[in-house]
């Protein structure tokens, strides 16, 4: 008997333990929950979701991802611990409150339910299904406005083709509610850019709070202001420097004195001016710009931010074209080792905004006129001169024309492609002087690069086979010849109106193409919708 029952122990305890270790096993396969989450052990019934965005209408849109996330935690309470609302709950509440901060104009749906719940906080520790749904609902609204920005197909129509980031923010969550502390950490899915943008911007909200200022009046007789110099446009200056925190007092003078060109060095400093002491027309026209028109400026470019992945930084070399400043920057290992002023496309002809792979340099190239440059400038001219081609070095090959290669190409001495649908590359150019321009939007939408020898040298640099020295004669000499790259790397030409050095030198540039206050019209006018 003894025996029998020994048997029948083993068996069951066997039995016990490998059910249990299946089910373990389950669990952790499909539901992935941390075990480290400090949630109560308690369940709702799923049909709840369905109800609770029935009643709740204004959070529809998050309902996917709400069902999502409760599939992931097998329909447990995620926002109550032992003690009620746990710590992250009410630290997101807060982040949302502060939604301004993040470059982001919005309502807050259902405000005054949720502010009931987190200024009684207390009497809300008993786990309930319209909270916990409330809570989840709040968490995506928070990661729409401040991590992902318009959806992909809104961005498109804005003419940006830049592939959107990625990322799930379902299992973020669980990150979160674990380390609460990691919503503050930089980085986190978002461009660093966006976090470079945002003290600026809390730095301008803060100036805004002060008041505006009188528009500083500007002589168009007077093309400079320079130590010594009295007039009372140095009063005002040295007011609008007051009252941005760059000097610390304003005695009213209208006497360019030393504490002036102190102001006056910091604010070309911080704003990425030439650093001198004389103050110039621009100087002061871009002083004139109001405030608020700034911290538009400012959130308008966050948004971008949100569309692009951190990960894009961590490709071993990058070239970023940025139209606005109508600058290129050939980044190495996460840091910039060139940096060369460009040419980008005029108006009606606006430079694509969207990424490609680099995959060719070719030196002494051909230029293939485009059909639409061949009908409308070059077939023209040739009615008017029969000899336009030979002047011009072009020649007929098959039924389109092409320019020879020399120094006379319009596209310099040598090209970089990254095939692309709209034909768009980098090249040399023999107009050297548009580089000295302050607008410099003239191509018919290819970017034409001011230091192409350099920037061919610094791509070429881990080529054992390249040199300086074979790079110049092979754009000196002989025929059209075509380098493909070892390596490829991406090309991404963006549009940033505000971009924020990692000094903290924040820089404005102007709006070329016009798509500021498109972005901005969108963007305030969701805050109407949401």
């Amino acid at each position: 008997m003894k025996h029998s029952f020994c048997i029948f122990f083993i068996l069951a305890f066997t039995l016990i333990v490998t059910t249990t270790s299946c089910k373990k096993k389950i669990e952790n396969d499909q539901v992935e929950v941390p075990v480290t989450l400090n949630t109560i052990e308690v369940t709702f019934d799923s049909i709840q979701i369905k109800t609770f965005f029935t009643k709740y209408p204004d959070l529809e849109k998050y309902q996917s991802e709400v069902k999502q996330l409760y599939r992931k935690h097998q329909f447990r309470y995620i926002w109550f611990d032992q003690d009620g609302l746990n710590e992250f709950s009410s630290l997101l509440y807060n982040k949302v409150n502060n939604l301004n901060s993040e470059g982001v104009q919005t309502s807050i749906p259902y405000k005054n339910i949720l502010d009931t719940i987190y200024s009684n906080p207390q009497k809300n520790q008993k786990a309930n299904v319209n909270t916990e749904l409330l809570s989840s609902s709040l968490y995506f609204f928070y990661v729409d406005k401040v991590y992902k920005g318009i959806d992909k197909q809104k961005s498109k129509e804005l003419g940006w083709f830049l592939p959107r980031k990625k990322q799930s923010y379902i299992h973020y969550l669980d990150s979160l509610l674990i380390d609460p502390s990691l919503i503050n950490k930089k980085g986190k899915g978002v461009l660093e850019q966006y976090y470079l943008l945002k003290d600026i911007l809390v730095k301008y909200q803060k100036i805004e709070k002060k008041g505006s200022l009188e528009t500083i009046i500007i002589d168009s007789k007077i093309k400079s202001f320079k130590p010594g110099d009295s007039i009372a446009t140095i009063a005002q200056i040295r007011t609008y420097l007051f009252h941005h925190d760059i000097i610390t007092s304003d005695s009213k003078s209208s006497i360019y004195d030393d504490k002036l060109a102190t102001g006056i060095l910091e604010f070309k400093r911080i704003n990425g001016f030439a650093i001198n002491k004389t103050i110039l027309p621009k100087h002061i026209r871009y002083m004139n710009v109001p405030i608020a028109q700034r911290i538009k400026t400012i959130m308008v470019n966050m948004e971008r931010c949100r569309w692009i992945s951190n990960d894009v930084i961590k490709a071993k070399e990058l070239i970023v074209v940025n139209i606005p400043a109508y600058e290129l920057t050939f980044f190495r290992d996460g840091k910039p080792e060139l940096k060369s002023n460009v040419v980008v496309g005029k108006t009606l002809n606006k430079t694509v905004i969207f990424s490609a792979p680099m995959k060719y340099i070719v030196f002494r190239p051909y230029w293939n006129i485009p059909a639409s440059i061949l009908k409308k400038e070059i077939l023209p001219a040739i009615e008017k001169n029969p000899n336009y081609l030979q002047q011009h070095n072009m020649e007929w090959k098959d039924d389109f024309v092409r320019q020879k290669p020399g120094s006379s190409n319009s596209l310099g001495l040598v090209k970089f492609l990254f095939p692309n649908s709209d034909a768009i590359y980098l090249h040399d150019t023999p107009s050297k002087s548009l580089f000295e321009r302050d607008n410099r939007a003239f191509s018919h939408g290819c970017i034409r690069v001011a230091k192409p020898r350099e920037l061919a040298a610094a791509i070429m640099k881990n080529d054992s086979k390249w040199d300086r020295d074979k790079i110049d004669a092979k754009m000196e000499n002989g025929d059209e010849y075509w380098y493909v790259l070892k390596n490829k790397f991406p090309v991404y030409i963006g549009y940033f109106t505000a971009w924020v050095s990692p000094e903290g030198v924040v820089h404005f540039y102007d709006d070329v193409y016009k798509r500021d206050d498109k972005l901005a019209a969108l963007l305030f006018e969701n805050k109407a919708q949401d």
